[in-house]
């Protein structure tokens, strides 16, 4: 009975886990936080290497106070080594209503004046990030406008 109890205690949950060739790794986060896995969809140079290689960005803070991003907050990731910035274009969680939901966590690479470091971005992102990003522009002073500029697509 006791020996029970102990395996019941160490037992974790294998639907939050996928295990490949004897390594677990975690599933994609519905939330964007500390160590989510995020999918780079711009063309910068770094992105694109990063998402070939198959080691995705991950989460390393998120700049509000929940700390759980949504559409148009902007991140701090650890990609290739590296500490960049990045706004959030789409997100897997439940949303409020007239925000699409989207089957990844999508982030936009940035500098630290706004600029997107990419020219093209290829896949549609929500037309209520237009206005979310109009207000953090005239609150903050960074110029989130050229990131609008360079979407093809808006859903």
């Amino acid at each position: 009975m006791l020996l029970k109890n102990i395996t019941q205690i160490g037992r974790i949950p294998m639907q939050n886990y996928i295990i490949k060739n004897q390594i677990q790794t975690s599933a994609a986060c519905m939330e964007i936080r500390k160590l989510a896995r995020l999918r780079v969809v711009d063309n910068s140079d770094i992105g694109k290497r990063a998402m070939a290689e198959g080691k995705p960005p991950k989460c390393i803070h998120v700049y509000n106070k929940q700390m759980v991003g949504k559409v148009g907050d902007k991140v701090l990731v650890a990609i290739k080594g590296q500490k960049k910035k990045a706004i959030l274009v789409g997100c897997r969680q439940n949303q409020l209503p007239k925000i699409p939901k989207f089957d990844s966590n999508n982030i936009v690479l940035i500098d630290d004046n706004g600029t997107p470091l990419g020219t093209r971005i290829h896949v549609p992102i929500p037309t209520i990030l237009r206005t979310i990003l109009k207000e953090k522009t005239q609150a903050k002073g960074a110029d989130y406008t050229k990131l609008l500029g360079i979407a093809s697509r808006f859903v």
